[in-house]
């Protein structure tokens, strides 16, 4: 194997170029090489895509690209790691019910996984009990709430509560994101955090993870 080979992959996965990145990661796994170094090498290329987004160098399309490349390796990486590799938190993450738009959610699922979170999407239009079953299915600690309109925002008290039914909000944090999330849904709403950027809504969640 060519000793070079994880930094072009890094490179592939920075410029976008899928073929090549496929055939880069392929040759990296047949040269036995550790799954952690090129779990390693393809988070520090996403961090990159991340603050080439952040500079609006990249737009949504290059940041979602990139986080397609990154779950094809995790999918083809997942059965070599084993119990080697450790998440940095788990988030159950969706957009609320009444809300179809998923772009937002889309970046921020790019941004943790870049960050080395284990994401578990829901999709769209999510009612407030799939949330809270998905949280206990996963033993995740944070929920992120997508939310584009102001008619459906108000949907995550909702979420809230079918926590506190459940006996676990207390073990929960709950983070809504959107164009329409405004700080004084924190207490209206019973939130842990209401954002409207990306980017901050990540460092917040970066911080939760942190404390456990």
């Amino acid at each position: 194997m060519n000793p070079d080979t994880l930094g072009r992959l890094r490179q592939a996965l920075v410029e976008l170029d899928s073929p090549k990145y496929d055939e880069l990661l392929k040759e990296a796994l047949s040269a036995d090489m550790e799954p952690m170094k090129i779990l390693d090498t393809l988070r520090s290329g996403m961090e990159e895509v991340g603050d080439r987004f952040e500079r609006s160098e990249y737009f949504v399309s290059e940041l979602v690209m990139a986080g397609e490349l990154m779950k094809r390796a995790l999918s083809v990486l997942k059965p070599h790691l084993k119990n080697v590799h450790r998440a940095r938190g788990k988030i159950v993450l969706g957009t609320i019910i009444g809300d179809l738009h998923d772009i937002g959610k889309e970046i921020v699922k790019s941004l943790l996984v870049s960050a080395g979170f284990e994401v578990h999407d829901l999709g769209i239009d999510v009612p407030p009990e799939v949330f809270v079953q998905k949280t206990k299915e996963t033993g995740a600690h944070i929920i992120g709430i997508s939310a584009l309109l102001s008619t459906s925002i108000a949907n995550t008290a909702m979420v809230v509560e079918s926590l506190k039914e459940a006996g676990i909000r207390d073990e929960v944090k709950v983070i809504v994101g959107g164009a329409a999330a405004r700080p004084w849904m924190i207490e209206k709403y019973g939130l842990d955090a209401a954002v409207y950027d990306a980017v901050k809504g990540v460092e917040i969640i970066k911080m939760w993870a942190e404390e456990k």
